[in-house]
């Protein structure tokens, strides 16, 4: 019988060895480790702003809506009113708003009184990413 001598192996090896793999695992989750929280840091500031502009956004619809119609919107109107004209409607000039009344980025409806705390005339309010009154922070609530 003949035998079949092995063929010797090449000087450079095809694979990764266990250790190798092992450090590429962890030099990614030390990366995952430190990027991770700088970047959600960013996704709360920018919905954040996204929160103050959109609040901005209603209270300039808010003023226009005051000089066509002499008065804000009751507070059983709401901010619906921007978009849709009231039973006495003579005088409305909308929609004030290119769209729907917005959602505030947390996916809840800006709250809306008049006559506003503090002897503002109106408040809108955002109850911030904890969607609860109160918060500091990023849960911190936003209003005008």
């Amino acid at each position: 019988m003949m035998r079949i001598a092995p063929s010797p192996r090449p000087a450079t090896s095809r694979g990764f060895t266990l250790v190798e793999l092992l450090v590429v695992v962890l030099i990614i989750g030390l990366l995952t480790g430190i990027v991770a929280p700088r970047l959600m840091g960013h996704i709360s500031r920018s919905e954040v702003t996204a929160a103050k502009a959109q609040i901005d956004a209603l209270d300039k619809a808010l003023q226009a809506f005051r000089i066509d119609m002499g008065r804000y919107p009751s507070e059983s109107e709401g901010l619906a009113a921007l978009v849709h004209p009231g039973a006495a409607s003579d005088r409305w000039r909308g929609p004030y708003l290119s769209a729907q009344v917005p959602l505030d980025p947390w996916g809840q409806p800006y709250l809306y009184r008049h006559p506003g705390g503090q002897g503002r005339d109106y408040e809108i309010r955002s109850l911030g990413r904890d969607r609860a009154a109160g918060g500091a922070g990023d849960d911190a609530d936003l209003a005008n």
